[in-house]
């Protein structure tokens, strides 16, 4: 009886000291229910001694939900002090630092010296300079004006406007710009030109500006002063004792309104005229029958033969018939036929 009492008391015990080992491990696994131990979280600090360290509350028996704390504080959102160990505008450098060797760009390199233009040649001995007079200052005008560094009539006289034009085109050229005339702007000038012809010697238009070819000439058009309007070829010469000064084409009227045929005289000029008819320009107009005029046409210049006048000698050269109304006088003859 005793020894099964015995047995029970053992049995009883047993059962006992189990149940705390249970208990025992169960506490232990839900204080420790992370991925690893405290002694083997690398980030978390641990002193030298083995032992975690002291925290404000007093010694830290377990990692809990906290994270770990840092070394810098937290930043403030309205805080906009620049951090240490930055400038305080990236964009501006410090000016005290200098930039390595390797690091210069080609722009921090000095820039090398520029050597002086040496500018063109100095210019010769003046062959014409302002203030001379004669046929070579004509000259010079007549070829200047054919490249367009001269405008106006060519004169003998070598003045201001003779003068810029000089320096235009020595400038242009890469020439000592003085206004007078050397032997190597000369050169140049003549190797840009040809010889300048009477007409252009004389500020008369170049005969043979008219596109179309002129008829024989009318033997009344032989002396005298005659304005020659030769409707066969549609043009009409200024012709001074039989020398042809200036041809130009001419458009005539149409059936209705035809340009009267024979010999006239230049009755009135008149240089602004405008139709009292039509009210239509009519420039540099010379009547020599009635109301029928050599005149300037615009419209002839504008759509040439598409259209006809109402029975003038219209022309459509402008400063052709410029010039020649400055040449006749009234009374010149006027001749107008079939060749």
């Amino acid at each position: 009886m005793n020894t099964r009492l015995r047995i029970a008391r053992r049995i009883t015990l047993l059962t006992v000291v189990a149940a705390l080992c249970a208990m025992g491990a169960y506490a232990a696994g839900w204080a420790v229910r992370g991925d690893s131990l405290p002694w083997e979280d690398a980030s978390h600090p641990v002193a030298q001694d083995g032992r975690s360290p002291a925290t404000p509350d007093g010694p830290r028996g377990d990692r809990g939900d906290d994270p770990a704390p840092t070394d810098q504080p937290a930043p403030d959102p309205g805080d906009e002090a620049e951090q240490p160990g930055q400038p305080a505008d990236e964009d501006e450098p410090d000016p005290t630092d200098e930039p390595d060797q390797a690091d210069r760009s080609p722009a921090d390199e000095p820039e090398a010296e520029e050597t002086e233009d040496p500018g063109p040649p100095p210019a010769g001995p003046a062959l014409l300079s302002p203030g001379d007079k004669g046929p070579e200052v004509r000259e010079l005008q007549a070829r200047l004006k054919q490249i367009d560094w001269f405008s106006g009539e060519v004169t003998d006289n070598y003045g201001p406007v003779t003068t810029e034009a000089v320096r235009g085109f020595q400038a242009k050229r890469g020439f000592a710009v003085t206004g007078e005339v050397d032997q190597r702007t000369l050169d140049r000038l003549h190797e840009m030109t040809r010889e300048p012809t009477k007409a252009e010697l004389t500020n008369q238009p170049t005969t043979g500006n008219g596109g179309n070819t002129a008829g024989p000439l009318d033997p009344r058009c032989t002396t005298g002063r005659v304005l020659c309007v030769d409707k066969s070829s549609r043009t009409l010469r200024w012709v001074v004792d039989g020398d042809v000064r200036l041809r130009l084409d001419v458009r005539f009227g149409s059936a209705e309104t035809p340009t009267r045929e024979g010999e006239f005289t230049v009755q009135r000029k008149s240089r602004d005229h405008v139709s009292s008819i039509y009210h239509t320009p009519m420039p540099y107009a010379m009547f020599f029958s009635g109301g029928q005029a050599v005149h300037y046409s615009p419209d002839f210049a504008a759509n040439g033969y598409n259209g006809a006048s109402h029975g003038c000698a219209n022309i459509r050269d402008r400063d052709g018939i410029a010039w020649l109304y400055d040449q006749v006088v009234v009374g010149d003859k006027v001749i107008v036929y079939w060749s």
